[in-house]
């Protein structure tokens, strides 16, 4: 029995050959597969099945066609305008003017390289990894940050109810300071976050929610009269020039408080939307008008003209009180022009009336109407003076006064219009507002090289305005009343063109605006 069991286990260490073939015919097969698999792929034109890139199927899409088929639903998307609110205030913040962008082509050739490794394992692993589960491509989506910065200050300083800084301007021999306001404030990065996750959702075609406008509750910074003081104080200086070549030094008035800090502190404890300071002016014995032989202004550089309706007597006063402010401004080189500074605070004391502003997304009568004729009077005339401006907004609705992307709305304490003077001379500015006209010049000396400066504007979309219908007793039914207009909105965008002995040197964008429309409003009568 112990010889047949050894016999028995010596023939069980033999291999059966049957065996050994069989797994090697099955790897070999499926190498043949794998391979004919692989290159079957490889050599096709189209992307696999079971590919989507930014959650857009491109399965079984040639390049040409996934390009085409991603480009018209990225053009959709992008046409498309993210609404934002916050209480009432409602506005839209257009894609395009951020230059949302995709890199489309390097999304594609991601797809299409799926399955077409050099390496037939890799290949395949693919293949059947992406047939099985699916393959999602996602590339980052840029945009323009600083276009998108500007566009969130903007409706920063527009939300009605924005806490308001103190502020201050000199009037004559006094300093007048303005109390700050306490208001809500734009939480700019859960904003931008808010946004910038937003269009990542609809770039991928999904349909988003009106934003939200993050704020949270605002104090003003307190005022500090010692750091007032050192920004104000001045020591008097005479006007000169010097020549070859010839530079202009305006006069300085010397200018300090008339008071002590101590006393100025004490008036400032008082609760009071507005503080008057005396001051001690000190006028140069030279000023620029006695430099008699000397004429620093000789030519015109630009001009500009709007008309208002004069019979709007309370607009019309504050046009004049504005221009009357700005007019003999002289601007030294590098100096910077702030609107607010220089008119001041729009106040019944000082002299402006009551008339039709724009506010929270309504017409509404308030103190200082018209000033922004002025400021969008001066914006034109210093672009065509190839001027820098360094702080601009434009209106909630559009203007009558200008065409679109040609205004500049200011509001004290939120909202200036800033530009600095960037030509080798000095500049003056004077501006005359009577019989239904507001002319602003601006003068100085022209430059070795003078542009011819050229500003082009155009409204690239048109938003409808809606009707709201109230319904009211005191009509008789049927009987309808228009109590306000309804104005369109609108996308625009200017750009300044520079042309030397008539051939174009430079084009460049200067705004790209957005206009809310005018809701239209009418009563209907229930009686």
């Amino acid at each position: 029995m112990r010889k047949n069991n050894r016999k028995r286990n010596k023939k069980n260490t033999y291999l059966n050959p049957k065996k050994i073939i069989l797994p090697i015919l099955i790897i070999f097969a499926l190498l043949i597969f794998s391979s004919i698999f692989a290159l079957t792929n490889a050599l096709g034109e189209t992307i696999i099945s079971r590919v989507k890139i930014n959650n857009i199927d491109v399965s079984n899409l040639t390049i040409n066609e996934a390009y085409q088929k991603l480009k018209e639903q990225f053009d959709e998307q992008v046409s498309k305008n993210i609404k934002v609110k916050q209480g009432e205030y409602e506005t839209t913040i257009s894609l395009e003017q951020i230059e949302v962008k995709y890199d489309i082509i390097e999304a594609i050739n991601e797809a299409y390289k799926i399955g077409r490794n050099k390496n037939i394992i890799i290949s395949n692993y693919s293949i059947l990894k992406t047939k099985l589960f699916s393959t999602k491509i996602e590339k980052a989506i840029n945009m323009n940050e600083e276009e998108l910065n500007k566009v969130i200050d903007d409706i920063s300083a527009k939300i009605p109810g924005v806490v308001t800084q103190s502020s201050y301007y000199i009037e004559g021999d006094n300093l007048i300071i303005s109390n700050g306001k306490a208001g809500i404030e734009v939480n700019k990065e859960e904003f931008k976050k808010r946004i910038i996750d937003a269009i990542k959702k609809q770039i991928k075609g999904k349909e988003i929610d009106t934003i939200e406008i993050p704020i949270e509750q605002k104090e003003p910074e307190k005022l500090d009269i010692e750091k007032i003081r050192e920004e104000i104080y001045k020591e008097p200086q005479d006007a000169y020039y010097e020549e070859n070549p010839v530079v202009l030094h305006k006069e300085v008035n010397g200018i300090d408080l008339k008071i002590s800090i101590e006393e100025a502190k004490t008036i400032l404890e008082e609760q009071k939307d507005e503080y008057v300071i005396p001051l001690t002016i000190t006028k140069p014995e030279i000023t620029v008008k006695d430099l008699k032989n000397q004429n620093f202004f000789p030519e015109q550089i630009s001009k500009y003209v709007t008309r208002y309706d004069e019979s709007n007597i309370n607009r019309s006063t504050n046009i004049k009180l504005a221009s009357e402010k700005i007019d003999g401004t002289i601007l030294m080189p590098g100096e910077t022009f702030s609107y607010n500074k220089i008119v001041g605070e729009r106040t019944i004391k000082a002299g402006y009336k009551e008339a039709s502003v724009y506010m929270g997304g309504k017409v509404v009568d308030g103190i200082g109407g018209g000033i922004c004729q002025v400021s969008s009077t001066l914006y034109n005339a210093v672009l065509e003076a190839n001027l820098e401006v360094t702080s601009r907004r434009n209106h909630y609705f559009i203007t009558g006064y200008v065409s679109a992307s040609r205004d500049a709305t200011v509001s004290y304490g939120t909202i200036d219009f800033k530009f600095k003077n960037t030509r080798t001379y000095p500049i003056k500015i004077e501006c005359l507002s009577q019989n239904g006209i507001c002319q602003i010049e601006i003068k100085g000396i022209k430059e070795d090289i003078e542009y011819e400066v050229v500003i082009e504007d155009k409204i690239t979309e048109v938003i409808p305005y809606t009707t709201k219908y109230i319904k009211t007793n005191k009509l008789e039914k049927g009987v309808e009343n228009e109590i306000q207009k309804g104005v369109n909105g609108y996308k625009s965008e200017a750009y300044r063109i520079l042309r030397l002995n008539g051939k174009v040197i430079s084009k460049t964008l200067l705004s790209k605006d957005s206009y809310n429309p005018l809701q239209r409003i009418v009563e209907q009568g229930t009686k």
